[in-house]
């Protein structure tokens, strides 16, 4: 796999590309990261048994709440921008909530646009080719909105503390509880209180990732409110208790690891 960042201009919209080419078969279990993907398959696409499907050629794919495995058939060839938790919509102006604990095509978004960017992606010979024409067109759709700067300072509040109560955040944002809860939704594609979650669990793995077996530890520097609160969610959020999680695979936290 190679990481590549984005152009400086895109940074604070983009967090990273990954580029993928690999010719044997597996199957990877996922977890909920946080940040929407865009993805394009210039091969075969993957499969999600969660899902029982195949993801398109050009899949959008939004915030989930549940881990699943993504299989591969040997023919692959994929290229994926990930976004930051709220910024996807500006690029595609179609709001995140519409597919939440969704993989969508990206065709189904009547973006014209968009669709012609993705049949030119499939067009080139090369990987490298095809992000460029993908980075050319996002640098020319940044367009920051109010919104999308008071939601990213929200998103870097919980990133900070996860526990933040919700009305904070939003008299932070200048709007009713009411009111901020509409528009995180709008922008991040779930409600703060169920991201809030996934921001524990990602910090948790992030801990577990840097060598820490005190799940009590865990649990306050995550902002469970105690240690049986934390077992519980990382086991919706990855299918595992944190203990036979370790035993399955070494734990990595996307959202709390900055790729390079």
């Amino acid at each position: 796999m190679r990481i590549i960042q984005p152009k400086q201009e895109l940074r604070p919209y983009v967090r990273y590309y990954w580029m993928l080419e690999d010719d044997e078969p597996f199957s990877v279990l996922t977890f909920p990261i946080g940040c929407p993907q865009i993805i394009f398959h210039r091969k075969s696409p993957l499969y999600v048994p969660e899902l029982n499907s195949l993801q398109n050629r050009f899949t959008i794919s939004g915030q989930v709440n549940f881990p699943s495995h993504i299989q591969s058939d040997g023919n692959l060839d994929m290229i994926v921008a990930v976004f930051y938790p709220h910024t996807i919509g500006m690029f595609i102006d179609t709001p995140p909530s519409a597919f939440y604990n969704r993989e969508i095509s990206g065709y189904d978004i009547d973006n014209r646009q968009l669709s012609e960017i993705a049949t030119k992606i499939f067009d080139c010979q090369s990987s490298d080719e095809s992000l460029g024409i993908l980075e050319r067109w996002l640098l020319g759709k940044v367009k920051p909105t109010l919104n999308i700067q008071r939601i990213g300072n929200s998103i870097r509040e919980l990133l900070n503390t996860s526990a933040i109560p919700i009305n904070i955040l939003a008299d932070n944002a200048c709007l009713s509880k009411k009111q901020y809860e509409r528009v995180f939704r709008e922008q991040v594609g779930m409600n703060p209180k169920e991201y809030a979650r996934i921001v524990r669990f990602q910090k948790s793995l992030r801990m577990l990732q840097c060598g820490s077996r005190d799940y009590a530890y865990i649990a306050y520097h995550c902002g469970f409110t105690d240690q049986s609160h934390f077992i519980r969610d990382f086991k919706v959020m990855s299918g595992y208790t944190p203990k036979s999680l370790l035993n399955h695979c070494e734990p990595y936290s996307d959202l709390f690891t900055h790729p390079v």
